[in-house]
């Protein structure tokens, strides 16, 4: 046949057929619906926890420190420290929502830029994996509508976030109009991350690259925004600062400068959509030139031969996971040297400051506590954020478990002699290797940058015990999101980056805010073992248990289970 006949039109083979407008808008219509559909769970139990965050750390300030002299005590102690300078954020004021927006936004903001950055690389580059782009491509639909569908399902997603962030901050009763700016700020935060997601879709050849560089370029916007909080002018009252120039070179940075109930300044936001106009627009522009499933960084050309290690599983999980491992480890390496240079350079400044005794016990409240110098009390808490790290490299090796079994490979593999139990136990050793190298890189870093600091020798084994107190925590992780793919395996990367967020928060920062004791305890990071001065590893040797009994109770379930593919 030479042609082919729809209705009384014949067109002929290969040529391009335009769709009305009234068509490509219908066409974009179910796409988002599509979209929204899949993500209806993931997205409100980002949106709904991260407005519950917002809602429960200002009920809890405002308990804590309800009077104006608390405020300004804690204000005054946080402009004295850096380190919480650095974790927290800039602070612009002692007022109860000025104090609350200090303590949670750039939480709140990494948050969004989390939900994005995976929003966006679920439904580009994992698309174009799976082969189901090439599919809609064949359609109306083209290549580039399902790019923006992609657009304005992101945007929805960070205004609906936006909305439920002010409504959150609304009920724990602050102001109405600073409300609005705060939660205006975290969905331009998400907005902006969003379009870095798209980039990287567009620049990785795999979501796995992709959703890797993006989490990176989250923690290093963070950092930048901390350091730039850390090295900021303070005012003439000592209760606020003027941030330095690297927080300009962040996304959360820019959201701080909207300096909510203070002077609800709305400007610096059109930094965030200006920012993600111009990498969209990039986007469109290599996605209408380049190849379904390509990236523009093309992967090497592979060896003729494999080498002998992959000729097991242990040694492919490690082929599939080892750019991810460098990534966290580089991660901890940076932060243990940050941890270790000012640990020594803070204790030194603050020797004579009859504030001191204050600022340790801050100090000690971000980490496991414990009594001990100034310079391991620091790392001690810095390294609290390098497990997180760690964890979240734990949390990647089992979303690699579920990326292997809903593309099928899992599958083929099983057409082998290999055991599934085999299977899964070999990707939870590669976890494992991870987090000691993530925690490895920061501790060796730590003790070296704090001796060439000026500390004494001691300081090495201090660094090396804060970063093995992390080991525990990052292993609960990563047993029982193990056991979570084995029972709910749809599940599994939703409630890894919830979990891990939600845990990080909560068990790191809640002591800050005065968070009860029974929920602090719901998360690992708070029972870390205390390694600074007396030493207690109960915390621990629980964990160490419930990561053994949750891996096994996986390895047994496993069989009895059918792969869930796609």
């Amino acid at each position: 046949m030479s042609t082919t006949t729809a209705g009384p039109t014949a067109v002929r083979p290969g040529e391009h057929v335009a769709v009305p407008s009234r068509g490509r808008g219908a066409v974009l219509a179910v796409l988002i619906r599509q979209r929204l559909r899949r993500d209806r769970w993931q997205l409100s139990i980002w949106i709904v926890c991260i407005a519950f965050l917002g809602l429960f750390s200002a009920a809890s300030i405002q308990q804590t420190y309800g009077s104006a002299a608390g405020r300004v005590e804690l204000v005054r102690l946080a402009v004295a420290t850096p380190t919480v300078l650095v974790l927290r954020g800039l602070p612009q004021g002692t007022s109860l929502a000025a104090v609350t927006f200090f303590e949670i936004f750039t939480f709140l903001a990494v948050l969004a830029g989390l939900m994005s950055t995976f929003l966006a690389v679920r439904h580009s580059r994992a698309e174009e994996e799976s082969g189901r782009a090439e599919l809609i491509g064949s359609t109306p639909a083209g290549r580039l509508l399902p790019t923006t569908a992609t657009v304005i399902h992101g945007a929805v997603a960070n205004l609906l976030l936006a909305v439920a962030t002010a409504l959150g901050f609304l009920a724990a009763g602050l102001p109405a109009y600073g409300s609005f700016v705060a939660g205006a700020a975290v969905g331009g935060a998400g907005l902006a991350f969003l379009a870095v997601g798209l980039l990287l879709a567009q620049l990785m050849t795999t979501s796995r690259g992709a959703n890797g560089y993006a989490a990176a370029i989250v923690l290093v916007a963070y950092l930048l925004r901390g350091v730039g909080d850390a090295t900021g002018t303070v005012s003439a009252d000592g209760v606020s600062m003027t941030s330095a120039w690297p927080t300009w070179l962040s996304p959360i940075g820019w959201g701080e400068q909207t300096s909510p109930y203070v002077e609800n300044v709305w400007w610096p936001l059109l930094l965030d959509l200006a920012f993600a106009a111009v990498l969209v627009a990039a986007v469109y522009a290599l996605q209408a030139v380049r190849d379904s499933g390509a990236g523009v960084f093309a992967e090497r050309s592979g060896r003729r031969d494999a080498r002998p290690t992959l000729n097991g599983p242990l040694g492919l999980a490690w082929r599939l996971q080892w750019p991810i491992v460098v990534g966290w480890a580089a991660g901890g390496l940076l932060t243990g040297l940050l941890a270790g240079a000012l640990g020594g350079v803070v204790s030194s400044s603050m020797a004579d400051d009859p504030n001191l005794a204050n600022i340790r016990d801050a100090v000690a409240r971000i980490g496991a506590g414990g009594t001990g110098s100034f310079a391991s009390l620091f790392i001690s808490a810095i390294m609290s954020i390098v497990g997180v790290l760690a964890a979240a490299c734990a949390v990647q090796a089992v979303i690699r478990l579920r990326q292997e079994e809903a593309s099928g490979s899992a599958e083929v593999m099983m057409s082998t002699p290999l055991s599934r139990v085999r299977w899964l136990l070999e990707f939870v050793l590669v976890g494992l290797i991870a987090v000691v190298l993530v925690l490895l890189a920061a501790a060796v870093a730590a003790g070296l940058s704090g001796v060439a600091s000026g500390e004494k020798g001691s300081i090495v084994g201090d660094a090396f015990a804060a970063a093995a107190a992390q080991l525990p925590v990052a292993l609960v992780y990563l047993g029982v999101l193990t056991l979570v793919f084995v029972v709910l395996p749809s599940w599994t990367v939703a409630l890894a980056w919830t979990t891990l967020g939600l845990g990080a928060f909560i068990g790191i920062f809640g002591a800050l805010v005065n968070l009860p004791e029974w929920l602090r305890h719901v998360s690992p990071f708070a029972d870390a073992p205390v390694v600074v001065g007396t030493v207690d590893w109960t915390g621990g040797y629980w964990m160490f248990g419930i990561a053994i009994a949750a891996t096994a109770a996986a390895a047994a379930l496993i069989r009895r289970r059918d792969f869930a593919i796609g």
